[in-house]
């Protein structure tokens, strides 16, 4: 069976193109999200769709966008789809896992999001890098000061218990612990 989702961002926008479409790519059922952001992850009409989706069907979108709020979530809900054994159909890019050139054109998206992951990944690695060059600390501030930590170990050996010592300090036990 061949089942469509169609999804607008905006109320003053509306579906009307995407669904003439859908119909003329033979979908019976059509779900659409309307005034629904594509960053969002709560879109009721897709969460419907996903679930009534079985080995054999075929989901057909309008256009990519329209079903992914970025490319790695693109990817992933469509890997997803392909290990449950639906079919997909983008009618824009001309994307249809059904074909040949539908598989090495998913494929090639598959290879690009990689890319993508690697270069943020990177990335970040060179601006921490850099980050810790420049002498910034990363992780949570101590919760004490270095006296109050010298203070919280004098006490310690004249043997106060660690419960004490975090309840003067207003710090956990474990924060004295590890003292």
């Amino acid at each position: 069976m061949k089942y469509g989702y169609a999804r607008v961002s905006t109320d003053e926008q509306n579906t009307a193109l995407q669904l003439s479409a859908l119909k003329k790519a033979g979908c019976k059922t059509i779900f659409k999200d309307e005034g629904i952001s594509g960053a969002t992850t709560k879109r009721p009409a897709l969460t419907r769709c996903l679930k009534k989706l079985r080995s054999g069907d075929t989901l057909i979108v309008w256009k990519l966008d329209r079903l992914g709020r970025s490319l790695r979530d693109l990817i992933t809900m469509l890997d997803e789809l392909r290990a449950q054994g639906v079919k997909f159909r983008s009618l824009t890019e001309h994307i249809d896992t059904e074909t040949a050139a539908g598989r090495a054109m998913w494929q090639m998206i598959g290879v690009l999001a990689e890319l993508e992951r690697s270069l943020i990944a990177e990335r970040t690695r060179a601006g921490v890098k850099a980050a810790k060059a420049r002498g910034v600390k990363f992780g949570r501030k101590p919760k004490l000061t270095p006296q109050q930590r010298e203070h919280a170990r004098e006490l310690r050996d004249q043997g106060k218990r660690p419960e004490d010592i975090a309840d003067l300090f207003k710090v956990g036990r474990s924060t004295i612990y590890r003292l």
